[in-house]
């Protein structure tokens, strides 16, 4: 045993678990934790954030890039309660994060004492582990079981320290029993299970994939399922990357974030492989279809939709056991015209990005973007329109790392999750983030921890003076446009004065020329963030949620109408059901 402060084993403990960084502010009750900090920060680095909320979305941002549990703290009170954006959008992406909550010192509680709050309570939702330390020795051993919970349930655990505590002398001695972060066992797949979804698929005329992030550890055995039963993909857009995007079986995904072809896919699909997900819009889906789930957490299946098979496994493991069937289903009609359909909308993006003669594209700047970045590149995109403009733009073909705020979609992201890939990167791998000017605004002192650290993030913003997502739902419900108004700020300028380098494009000359230069600082070693003030044109993004291009379905009239409204050229963009009908398919 070694005598020490509490303080300084619990960071002993954060380092047997491979944590190599955490998040925080000092306060007055959480000094001793920052002390124990100070004493080991040989092994785990403290980054000092301007905000707790920024902290704990890094942290979250943290545990999406590696799987590794993410780590950030708070003082008592205001300290603490900023640490809850962090902590629900852990909790509803189902990744392990902890949060370490100072408290005031134990014979001041329950005395109405400065910055006391009752915080127990206050974490009781979103927390999956919620305990307040009551003793100094049994300290290390709460932080330890905190993360061992974090892992298991897959979400934020909380510790609360009071002050006193973790300044006391106490004799640490390191936990013997391994640390175990996943099951090691292989999982039996049920034969019937594996037999019903095989009936299914041969009986069905156009099954489909739509894969969650519960397959993102399983790029292979997806790509290797899909190749062997030629199957086309979806995906969920937090799940982006877990096919790559430029496979031909990949067609992007459905609702206001996605794309003409999976919006497509799902009018005419008669059986979905639903894997690895709790799609909350999947209740858009169509009805009268068959849905096999695979989803490791029962209480997952048939939460969104009714399902015809449920199936109780791990979604790679169980496609692991489809694959070793050795059965396969022949490359079909319907297959062919989603990969063509696909190649029209990748098309129509390229075309978009081609165009400045309203103002600048945002796809204009994702295009160059994707031309720069490299096999390991790590992105944190934020909320809203961006959201968009990333998912249908950025490559994810190699090794590329993505992260935003799925189920919780809260702003500000973008930047705190740029702050964790820079972290997190390889060498020699660009971090970037990518942001509205609503949600940068929100976090946008943090390029103060960028270049305090000297992490040079790439950060595009994408300006229009407006909250452009809620600007598009109060237009398409016939509101008053109100409150979605933003004032205007230089951006590059902002980033100068926080320690970084600041540019403006308006126009692809722009945009060609500033990222050149962006290119040669990276190649000179340039160790400050940078910041992209893309001034872009005030047109919201083409919505994908529905697209009535079908004359078979929606009526030539409405066809032509809304190819008009957004300047789609139905001969380069026919509808899915035309491509099959031209192939002889009636659907």
């Amino acid at each position: 045993m070694t005598k020490m402060i509490a303080g300084q084993a619990l960071v002993k403990v954060l380092a047997a678990w491979g944590v190599d960084h955490v998040y925080g502010i000092p306060g007055g009750s959480i000094n001793h934790t920052v002390e124990g900090l100070y004493l080991e920060q040989d092994q785990v680095k403290y980054i000092q954030v301007r905000h707790e909320e920024v902290g704990a979305l890094a942290a979250a941002a943290d545990a999406k890039y590696t799987g590794k549990v993410g780590v950030s703290f708070g003082s008592a009170g205001p300290g603490a309660t900023h640490l809850f954006n962090g902590l629900y959008d852990a909790k509803m992406d189902h990744v392990p994060v902890l949060a370490l909550v100072g408290q005031v010192p134990q014979p001041t509680m329950n005395t109405n004492y400065f910055q006391e709050m009752d915080e127990t309570p206050m974490f009781s939702d979103v927390a999956v582990y919620n305990r307040t330390v009551t003793t100094a020795e049994q300290l290390p051993y709460v932080v330890n079981q905190a993360i061992r919970e974090a892992y298991r349930q897959k979400g934020p655990a909380v510790v609360i320290i009071p002050e006193d505590l973790s300044a006391k002398e106490i004799d640490y001695e390191p936990v013997k029993t391994p640390n175990v972060v996943v099951d090691s066992f292989k999982q039996v797949i049920d034969p019937k299970a594996v037999d019903e979804t095989l009936k299914l698929l041969k009986a069905a005329k156009h099954p489909l994939v739509y894969a969650g992030r519960g397959l993102l550890n399983a790029r292979d055995e997806l790509v290797k399922f899909s190749e062997q039963f030629n199957l086309p993909v979806l995906n969920t857009v937090p799940a982006t990357g877990v096919i790559p995007t430029d496979h031909p079986n990949a067609i992007g995904t459905f609702g206001r974030l996605g794309s003409k072809s999976g919006f497509e896919a799902l009018q005419h699909t008669d059986l979905i492989l639903f894997l690895g997900s709790e799609f909350p819009f999947a209740q858009f889906w169509p009805k009268n279809i068959k849905i096999v789930q695979v989803n490791d957490n029962s209480f997952d299946i048939g939460k969104m939709v009714p399902v015809d098979v449920a199936v109780l496994s791990d979604a790679k493991q169980f496609l692991q056991a489809m694959i070793a069937t050795g059965e396969t289903l022949p490359a079909t009609d319907w297959l062919t015209a989603n990969r063509q359909n696909k190649q029209n909308w990748n098309t129509y993006l390229a075309q978009l990005a081609q165009d400045d003669s309203a103002g600048l594209a945002p796809e204009t700047v994702m295009r160059k973007v994707a031309s720069m970045v490299g096999p390991k590149d790590i992105y944190g995109v934020d909320t809203g329109n961006v959201s968009e403009w990333a998912v249908r733009g950025l490559p994810m073909n190699q090794h590329q790392r993505f992260a935003l705020s799925g189920l919780f979609a809260t702003m500000g992201y973008g930047l705190p999750a740029g702050l964790a890939g820079a972290l997190n990167a390889d060498k020699g791998a660009q971090a970037w983030s990518f942001s509205g000017d609503g949600g940068f605004a929100m976090v946008a002192p943090d390029l103060i921890t960028e270049a305090r650290y000297q992490l040079p993030v790439i950060n595009v913003v994408f300006t229009n003076n407006r909250f452009g997502f809620i600007y598009n739902e109060q237009v398409a419900t016939g509101q008053h446009l109100y409150g979605v108004d933003l004032t205007e700020a230089d951006w590059a300028k902002v980033a100068e004065g926080l320690g970084g380098i600041g540019f403006t494009v308006t126009n692809k000359v722009d945009v060609e020329n500033v990222f050149n230069k962006i290119k040669d600082l990276q190649a000179n070693g340039n160790t400050k963030p940078i910041v992209v003030n893309a001034i872009i044109k005030d047109d919201d993004p083409i919505e994908t949620a529905f697209m009535p291009l079908d004359p078979k379905l929606y009526g030539q009239d409405a066809v032509d109408a809304y190819a008009k409204k957004n300047h789609i050229d139905l001969t380069q963009q026919p509808a899915l059901g035309e491509l099959l009908r031209a192939k002889g398919d009636n659907l």
